[in-house]
């Protein structure tokens, strides 16, 4: 990957030359004015009979015992929650993004809130019931190791805006398929976790508000203690530390505020979405048109104060659109993910093209391989293939013999026997047939974006289908599967021409296109949140086996679409190889070459989508085999398509085949999701990459 440098949409850290006393004063009580009106709107909403007529005679004294009461019980907490969520978030995601120097960085894109997430989940599926103060040291230490994690990969920031939201959404979607595991498997114990996990701050009391203020103060006053450092950070570390700034030490504790501000507002409302993103981001574009704002001795409190907004907007919005009782059971974090991803689609617009040959370039088709080698590694991935498929129907939570498989196969077998391989064979199928589709359609990404860490769930592609897919099972019980098949490719279209067409600009820039994939996942992952919640509240671990990738009571039929686009999309790959092996490169070949760049494209692309829709259907949304298949392929027989193609085709059949066959197999009778086991496999192999190449192009 080529680093890139944001076309900047904030001033920098650095003092300001100037200070204007008024444009400052003007923007703090903007701020403070709007967010005053929000709290008004925000207490005068709700379930209860409870208006703005009753707030006005409660005001002036006359107010009824029963408005006293619902504002004590539900209003006033949920208020408290929102400025206390705003405050910390907005600071900490000022906090990171002045240490990664990077307007992309927040607790959302540096895996902080997932890391803090999975303890709280953990602590809750085990059984565990631990004081708040213990728990949010647990959500601390969840986050500060994914923070961490992310930040050296990363090199803090330093690698450019792609290789950090890149290792984040990395490390974000490993932790979230261990979380979805948990909720999964220990559904019971965490009950109402599921929507919590797209941040909610509805509260039934001030107990947890008052638990978390304190924190959250200390917080706040550690980060404006930094103040100075931060801004001389701002110059650059060969400034700050001519200037006498410890800039290792400056950055540790830094980080450790802000992940402390982030695990709090976890611990007390979940992980609300973007809002670490989106404050700081927007309190830096007021700060370019005011001199002196963007000191962070103002910088901080201001991001605050707009962090209130933001949350309080998003809840006010919330209720506006869905009235009722609907309106508790949605998440918060839904609306202000949406928005965050918004912001971030805009901010990745703004990227500087990296140049012609942005992402491609030396070492683009790797080492050649021998034919001899080639046909090696056919032969003995299928041979490995042909093993996996006899251990996926011999073993699960009844174990069959060969003999019986033989057996059933000429008909002879009993009614036990038969009943267990008639329900397993189409599991078999689906898993094979599914992970050959998404590692084809990852091939497909990697080569159109010349970046080998794509795949199509970070290009929003797989999510879209999933909504698709998952908005089809809830609204119509019993659907056939090709009206989902239907509505999943649908899905994934509207997704890929949303992603393709804002990603155009005066051509395809790699980074530009995986970033703004990666904002789309995050907007339609909360509005998939969104249509369980509404739609289905009483359903929720359907759709949560269905989203976290699972080939649980598939039938023949269902594994019918996804053969059918292998069958049609495979020849196509098969004779674009040559175009897919020049379009790797750069962008100037292609067109020395002939290559139609933008029609060849967008038609490689919409193949990898409806493969990613086909697959979603037969397993339901998995993340990683696009990324790992294609990329061991080119390191196993080069990176000549031709031969990618067939191995990366294999190898995807391989591992959905074996993560399926272990997840019903090591814990009989109770079963775990495929997706765990590939994002088990597949996380550890995107952090290698994106160790290996540290400090350079990928």
């Amino acid at each position: 990957m080529t680093t890139t440098t944001p076309a900047r949409p904030t001033s920098t850290a650095a003092p300001a030359a100037r200070t204007s006393r008024l444009g400052i004063t003007a923007a703090f009580v903007a701020a403070g004015l709007l967010a005053l009106l929000l709290a008004a709107v925000h207490l005068a909403q709700g379930t209860a009979a409870v208006g703005p007529a009753d707030l006005l005679r409660l005001a002036t004294g006359a107010g009824a015992d029963e408005t006293v009461a619902v504002l004590v019980a539900s209003r006033v907490p949920r208020l408290l929650a929102g400025l206390l969520i705003g405050v910390a978030l907005g600071v900490a995601g000022a906090v990171l993004q002045s240490v990664a120097r990077n307007p992309l960085a927040s607790p959302d894109t540096l895996a902080v809130n997932a890391g803090a997430y999975v303890t709280v989940v953990a602590v809750a599926a085990f059984g565990l019931s631990v004081p708040f103060y213990l728990q949010g040291g647990l959500a601390f230490l969840g986050g500060l190791a994914a923070a961490g994690f992310v930040l050296v990969l990363s090199r803090g920031g330093a690698d450019g805006p792609t290789r950090l939201v890149l290792a984040g959404s990395a490390i974000m979607l490993a932790l979230h398929s261990l979380t979805v595991v948990l909720l999964v498997l220990f559904e019971q114990e965490t009950v109402g976790l599921f929507a919590w996990g797209s941040g909610s701050i509805v509260q039934s009391g001030t107990r947890t508000v008052t638990l978390a203020a304190p924190v959250v103060v200390v917080g706040v006053l550690a980060a404006l203690a930094l103040t100075r450092r931060l801004d001389l950070l701002g110059l650059g570390d060969d400034a700050a530390s001519v200037l006498g700034v410890d800039v290792r030490r400056t950055r540790v504790v830094a980080v450790l505020v802000a992940v402390l501000l982030a695990a709090i507002a976890v611990t007390v409302a979940g992980p609300v979405g973007f809002v670490g993103l989106a404050a700081p981001v927007l309190a830096r574009l007021v700060a370019r048109t005011v001199p002196g704002l963007g000191r962070h001795a103002l910088l901080l409190p201001f991001a605050a104060l707009v962090g209130v907004v933001v949350v309080l907007g998003a809840d006010v919005l919330l209720r506006l659109l869905l009235p009722g009782t609907t309106s508790i059971a949605v998440p918060t974090g839904v609306v202000t993910t949406v928005l965050g991803a918004g912001l971030l689609v805009w901010l990745a617009r703004r990227l500087r093209d990296a140049g012609p040959g942005a992402g491609g370039g030396r070492g683009a088709l790797g080492r050649l391989r021998s034919r001899t080698t080639f046909l090696v590694v056919v032969g003995a991935l299928s041979v490995l293939v042909v093993a996996a498929t006899v251990a996926a129907l011999l073993l699960g939570d009844r174990l069959v013999l060969l003999g019986d498989v033989a057996n059933w196969w000429s008909g002879a077998a009993g009614r036990q026997v038969s009943f267990v391989l008639d329900q397993r064979l189409p599991r078999v199928l689906a898993a094979l047939l599914a992970g050959a589709a998404l590692a084809l359609a990852g091939t497909v990404v990697q080569a159109v974006c010349r970046n080998p860490l794509a795949e199509p769930s970070l290009l929003g592609v797989t999510s879209g289908a999933g909504l698709g897919a998952v908005t089809m099972i809830l609204l119509v019980p019993g659907v056939g599967i090709w009206p989902m098949s239907a509505a999943a490719a649908l899905g994934a279209f509207a997704v890929f021409g949303l992603v393709y067409g804002l990603s155009y600009r005066g051509g395809l820039s790699s980074d530009r296109l995986v970033l703004i994939g990666i904002g789309a996942q995050a907007g339609v992952t909360a509005l998939i949140t969104l249509v369980v919640v509404v739609v289905a509240p009483w359903d929720v671990n359907l759709a949560l086996t269905w989203l976290s990738g699972s080939t649980y009571g598939r039938s023949l039929s269902q594994v019918v679409p996804v053969a059918v686009v292998l069958l049609l999309v495979t020849p196509l790959a098969v004779a674009l190889r040559r175009d897919l092996d020049v379009l790797a490169l750069d962008e100037d070949t292609p067109r020395v070459l002939g290559v139609a760049l933008d029609r060849t494209r967008l038609l490689l692309l919409a193949a990898a989508a409806l493969l990613t829709a086909a697959a979603v259907c037969a397993v339901g949304v998995m993340a990683f085999v696009g990324l790992v298949a294609p990329h061991a392929a080119r390191a196993l027989v080069g990176a000549r398509h031709g031969r990618v193609v067939p191995v990366a085709m294999l190898l995807g059949a391989l591992l959905v085949s074996v993560a399926d066959t272990l997840g019903r197999f090591v814990i009989a009778p109770a079963q775990i999701p495929a997706g765990l086991g590939t994002a088990l496999l597949g996380a550890p192999y995107f952090v290698y990459l994106l160790w290996r190449s540290r400090g350079r192009g990928a």
